[in-house]
């Protein structure tokens, strides 16, 4: 596979796709989901072109999302009839394997879950979904907070992301994705 050429066509696809703000977090997550894996020996050139094209979908009508995700082979949940926009990684694992041809199943896991998390994801979805979190954009991201993060290992870095997550969501009042318990005690030990 082409890394390059190949990131370059998302790339190009994300910015024309999503509005400024969203493009300029995505290209935000790719590098620090690059950084991520080369520091945890994961292949960072998969790592900046699943950041790349994460949130590719995001700004798409509700029906796009839909149609887009119900061709995975996954039933569409409750709580993603009722926010269509959680979709939007499911939808964007679709475009990339339909529209460039992307069969790398560790891809497409990654930007399939990077919103949810999934019991048993490989490595480079624990990256992303970590970088989608702590990007420097991020209010809470800053130097120290990203520093301190290094200091764990992969899973002690998921476990501390889905945690503040978790806390955050629940602190607000919003529904939480289901299984994001299971994973908390998946990742606890």
């Amino acid at each position: 596979m082409n890394y390059v050429e190949l990131t370059e066509k998302i790339r190009h696809f994300t910015e024309s796709s999503v509005k400024k703000s969203r493009y300029e977090h995505s290209v935000r997550v790719a590098q620090m989901c690059a950084r991520i894996c080369r520091y945890y020996g994961i292949d960072a050139d998969k790592g900046y072109l699943a950041g790349i094209g994460h949130d590719m979908c995001k700004d798409f009508p509700e029906e796009k999302l839909i149609e887009l995700a119900s061709k995975d082979g996954c039933p569409i949940i409750e709580i993603e009839k009722e926010k269509p926009s959680l979709l939007h990684g499911r939808a964007a694992a679709v475009m990339m394997k339909e529209s460039f041809l992307i069969e790398d199943e560790e891809i497409l896991e990654a930007v399939a879950y990077h919103t949810s998390g999934k019991r048993g994801m490989c490595d480079l979805t624990k990256a992303l979904f970590i970088a989608d979190k702590i990007e420097p954009g991020r209010p809470q991201a800053t130097p120290k907070y990203i520093e301190d993060k290094f200091k764990l290992s992969l899973n002690g870095m998921l476990y501390s992301v889905l945690k503040e997550n978790y806390d955050y969501l629940t602190k607000k009042g919003y529904e939480v994705f289901p299984g994001t318990e299971e994973l908390l005690k998946d990742y606890c030990e």
